[in-house]
């Protein structure tokens, strides 16, 4: 589970405060639900060590070949990183996610999806493009990236579900399986104070606590 408490490609955690959500779209009925955390404050500052501390790089770019984007590393939108990946037991490899954009959406459209409990909360749509870059069978997989406020704390709201036609979650297709193979999807994200500003990615012990974050402008 990542370090803000939300598991890519599984069920929101268990948290404190819940607003019970519901959504539908042209296809049916599709259970959605948004559950708001206590306000997330600034992490203490670790103590010094006698050892220096391990310089973190700043710039992305494609990483060479074998090898993965450092925990820990600085993108800006638009920057391609190179993760290792696994969607289950059987199901795993690397992928290549590049975050295109960070658009903010309306207030009305959380209302209109997720009902009146969604006042005020403003979305934000983190729409990428994923590839595989293993060539291993990673069909039908999913993968979604947490929203970031300013300084890196997060947004206080988990959110189960999309915005159809706004923001859709795509999942992996079936040919998936192959080097070179891409398809792109959205994470929905949404706060109720300051502005989402960047993407993270922090799925896997290495990128718990150092996750690959992508600052939008």
């Amino acid at each position: 589970m990542g370090h803000k408490g939300r598991a890519a490609l599984a069920a929101a955690a268990v948290i404190t405060l819940g607003l019970g959500l519901s959504a539908c779209n042209d296809d049916g009925d599709t259970d959605a639900a948004a559950k708001e955390s206590p306000a997330t404050s600034a992490p203490a500052e670790s103590p010094a060590s006698e050892e220096p501390a391990e310089e973190r790089p700043e710039a992305g770019g494609d990483a060479a070949a074998g090898d993965v984007t450092a925990p820990g590393t600085k993108l800006k939108v638009g920057d391609r990183a190179v993760l290792p990946f696994e969607y289950t037991s059987e199901k795993k490899g690397t992928i290549a996610v590049t975050v295109t954009a960070i658009e903010k959406g309306a207030e009305a459209d959380m209302v209109s999806t997720f009902g009146e409990k969604a006042k005020g909360m403003t979305p934000y749509y983190i729409k990428m493009k994923v590839e595989n870059v293993g060539g291993t069978d990673l069909s039908y997989a999913s993968l979604k990236l947490d929203g970031d406020l300013e300084g890196g704390a997060g947004t206080g709201v988990i959110l189960i579900g999309d915005l159809p036609g706004k923001c859709d979650r795509e999942s992996a297709p079936a040919e998936f399986t192959t080097k070179g193979a891409s398809f792109e999807t959205c994470s929905l994200s949404a706060t109720k104070t300051a502005p989402v500003v960047a993407a993270s990615f922090d799925e896997g012990d290495a990128y718990e606590d150092e996750p690959v974050v992508w600052a939008a402008g």
